[in-house]
């Protein structure tokens, strides 16, 4: 049950919750801007007067169907969270621990009187610092569980390495240790690398932020000491593997005894650092990116101290800004700005539940699925998944491309998948986590260890396949390839993606959209490296293979091709795997959302200008209008440069694949979005 608090305190700054308006159930006719072809910018013709009359507030970087369905449940957490308050919990509760933390963070008085008391101590040790074997032993001390490669697609942290737990590679059925590549701040190595105009004026603004965040906590020469930070992580980004680089599987399991850091890593004393993390008596870590580990060793050698030093002091202060005195958090915003684009930060009680939800996720989630999602609604979305199931198994039994192995191989993986609906029921306990109504720097601290060494306990021990990575007040959902599972949490069914009053075709165009794409995860470029138990495996024959890294090839040039902006591309490789899910997902749901007709005809809904829509043109817009959404120009340019998923409009044009929207939309030869039906990507 990874919480990434280190990504928590850092964004808070950048969302936000608000009142939604009212929208009728299924598709919104209202939204839709049909004087533009549907062939010709498919995203303007489902979503252009949304995008005209949607204004981004300024404390937010962008506004879509995660983030408005995101209001609605926060909205509900922090009704739950005043309940709680109201109640007045008995001590040593899990709501106790609940009203504490939320007092905590709205104690700005203590917060503000105590100034940087919290924090000095660990401030004075890095100060303290005289020889490599004491540094090595600092920087041990910030490893936590702050990367998740596989299930929240976190590749680095801004510690030194971070560490995941999870199922091994070659032994899915235990968890093992993985240490991943750290060290920077910035979203990825293209803001430290890239030598353009834009990204140099980011570095300096960078730098600034640095100099001024070590002048608020009274060190001296804090331009200077910010210059050598940057130099620094500049180094480290050099050699980082870029995002498309560590979703390759192949090139990430590398197993090192625990002898070989000493031989492949020089420069780092290994014996120190892994002392200082609990980890000594680990035999052996799977290195996801070994040149960069090896790189950024080697960096603690040559490296003077005294840098290394001013990197781990301003490390801290900048993860922990949001729980210090105002100074810090607003320090942070201002350059979170430069990053995001957000023009102001959410108001505190909202920041407050956000870090509730994260740090006490489970206990709030126990409330939020017992009031949020009955019974009549969770069999509803099981009948969709069966639904989506026996496409899937049909789709696989008839593909004509693969050998019998392969194919048997592939079946089992969908008939095995372990797929959870809403939550878990296997809650975790907080009983050691220690909440003080007066503490919220070490509410926080104690958090990022309890999570921390509930990792390290894990490891060697049975692979739990129940266990979820998702709170159910989570809007999101998730492919589990080492487990060989999904995760669909409760707050995923609500508007724009499930509705329980809309149409069966809005429905499989949103939320089977969105069951089909996890399901599909499982057989992607990424997933095709799993076998039916979670085992990095080749499970195909090279006919096989090559056939299918064709078909995605096709996909990869495809969205290759997309410029959101004169100077930036999308990169089809960096969001091949979420490109095939669409692709695959929307193609599954379409052909389950048919099946669930049982031969009988759609019903038709009022369209715009006084037309009907028929199903199909529902199941289409369905799916469309649940990606729409507005995005600052630095998110979408960070977006574009960090996330494996491609920006909503472009996903929202995977539709131009599938023969079906064509003659649902009239789409003709000659109008921008056409594919010559050759040319149209087939993967199942």
């Amino acid at each position: 049950m990874k919480r990434n608090l280190t990504s928590l305190t850092i964004c808070f700054a950048t969302v936000v919750t608000f009142a939604q308006t009212a929208a009728p159930h299924g598709v919104n006719p209202a939204n839709m801007d049909t004087s533009v072809a549907a062939g010709n910018n498919w995203y303007e013709y489902a979503n252009g007067a949304y995008i005209a009359r949607t204004t981004i507030p300024p404390d937010r970087v962008s506004v879509n169907g995660f983030a408005n369905l995101a209001d609605v449940v926060n909205k509900r957490v922090a009704g739950i969270i005043e309940d709680v308050v109201k109640a007045n919990p008995a001590p040593g509760t899990e709501k106790r621990k609940i009203a504490d933390l939320y007092a905590s963070y709205m104690d700005t008085a203590t917060i503000e009187s105590r100034g940087l008391t919290p924090i000095k101590a660990h401030l004075d040790s890095i100060a303290a610092i005289k020889t490599q074997k004491e540094l090595a032993y600092c920087l041990g001390e910030t490893l936590r569980a702050d990367v998740d490669a596989l299930n929240n697609t976190n590749f680095h942290t801004a510690n030194l390495f971070g560490l995941w737990v999870a199922p091994g590679f070659n032994d899915p059925d235990h968890y093992t240790a993985y240490l991943m590549q750290g060290g920077l701040v910035l979203p990825d190595r293209a803001y430290y690398v890239t030598d353009s105009a834009r990204m140099k004026d980011v570095r300096e603004k960078y730098r600034a932020h640095i100099a001024a965040m070590l002048k608020l906590a009274g060190y001296d020469n804090a331009d200077e000491r910010a210059t050598k930070i940057l130099a620094l992580e500049t180094a480290v980004a050099e050699k980082h593997l870029s995002l498309a680089a560590d979703e390759d599987i192949k090139t990430a399991n590398n197993v090192w005894q625990m002898s070989d850091f000493a031989k492949k890593a020089p420069g780092l004393d290994w014996t120190e650092y892994f002392k200082a993390a609990d980890l000594s008596k680990q035999p052996s870590f799977i290195v996801w990116q070994p040149t960069a580990v090896t790189a950024e060793a080697a960096l603690v050698g040559s490296t003077p101290m005294e840098t290394w030093k001013d990197f781990l002091a301003f490390h801290m202060l900048e993860n922990y800004a949001g729980v210090l005195p105002a100074a810090f958090a607003d320090e942070r915003f201002n350059f979170a700005k430069v990053l995001s684009g957000a023009q102001a930060q959410r108001p505190r009680d909202q920041r407050a539940v956000a870090v509730v939800n994260a740090i006490l996720g489970d206990a709030v989630g126990k409330i939020y699925a017992e009031k949020y999602f009955p019974a009549d609604q969770k069999a509803r979305v099981e009948e969709m998944v069966r639904n989506m199931l026996a496409v899937y198994h049909q789709k696989l039994e008839h593909v004509e491309w693969m050998a019998p192995a392969t194919k048997a191989e592939a079946i089992r993986k969908l008939e095995r998948l372990e797929i959870g609906i809403g939550y878990s029921g296997k809650w975790q306990s907080y009983a050691t986590l220690t909440i003080k109504a007066d503490d919220l720097f070490n509410n926080v601290r104690n958090a990022s260890l309890f999570d921390y060494h509930y990792s390290l306990s894990r490891i060697g021990k049975p692979t739990d396949r129940k266990e979820w990575t998702m709170t159910p007040q989570t809007v999101n959902a998730v492919n589990l390839p080492l487990d060989n599972g999904l995760n669909f949490p409760a707050a995923i069914f609500g508007a724009p993606f499930f509705d329980a009053q809309a149409t069966d075709a809005t429905n499989y165009g949103a939320i089977g959209t969105i069951i089909g794409h996890e399901i599909s995860h499982t057989f992607d470029s990424e997933g095709a490296d799993f076998d039916s138990q979670g085992k990095v495996r080749n499970w195909w024959t090279d006919a096989d293979r090559a056939h299918f890294n064709a078909s995605i090839e096709a996909l990869a040039k495809q969205y290759d091709a997309y410029a959101p902006f004169p100077d930036l591309h999308l990169n089809g490789h960096q969001t091949l795997g979420e490109n095939i899910a669409d692709l695959a997902g929307i193609n599954a749901a379409h052909d389950a959302w048919i099946a669930s007709l049982h031969g009988k005809p759609a019903p038709t809904v009022p369209g715009p200008n006084g037309t009907a829509l028929t199903g199909e043109q529902q199941f289409f817009l369905g799916f469309a209008q649940s990606q729409a959404g507005k995005i600052r120009e630095a998110a979408l340019r960070q977006q574009i440069l960090t996330d494996p998923h491609s920006p909503s409009e472009f996903r929202a044009d995977t539709v131009r694949n599938l023969d079906a929207w064509y003659s649902a939309f009239d789409v003709k030869q000659g109008e921008t979005l056409y594919l010559a039906p050759d040319a149209r990507v087939h993967i199942w």
